[in-house]
């Protein structure tokens, strides 16, 4: 099993999984999936970065974890300029039975995040 992750807010994800056909289709916490063309994950090491960057005061986050094995659309690993690693980027809705945890989601005292 492969997991990746994706930052959520709770009401995003609570609303995703109370619909029908279970598919989550927020890209970022302010861009959906039709604005931005696919879904931005990270591998476990880049959770950190990516919050402390995009995430910071933004309350209520849960971090989705997937396997990518469950996940129906494509999954395309993609460079990003300045990054080590290429981010995982799931090119269509996720199906909600990808997730196979998810945990809230806060930064520390000093304010800032640490991959649980």
């Amino acid at each position: 099993m492969t997991l990746i992750y994706h930052i959520a807010t709770a009401a995003g994800w609570a609303q995703a999984q109370a619909q029908r056909d279970g598919q989550y289709t927020q890209s970022t916490l302010d861009r959906t999936l039709a604005e931005e063309g696919y879904l931005h994950a990270s591998q476990a090491t880049q959770v950190a970065r990516v919050a402390n960057t995009y995430c910071q005061g933004v309350p209520d986050l849960v971090l989705l974890i997937i396997d990518t094995e469950r996940v129906g659309s494509p999954i395309k690993y993609e460079r990003v300029p300045g990054q080590d690693l290429p981010y995982p980027h799931i090119y269509g809705p996720l199906n909600t039975d990808a997730v196979v945890g998810t945990r809230p989601f806060v930064p520390g005292p000093d304010g800032t995040f640490t991959f649980p």
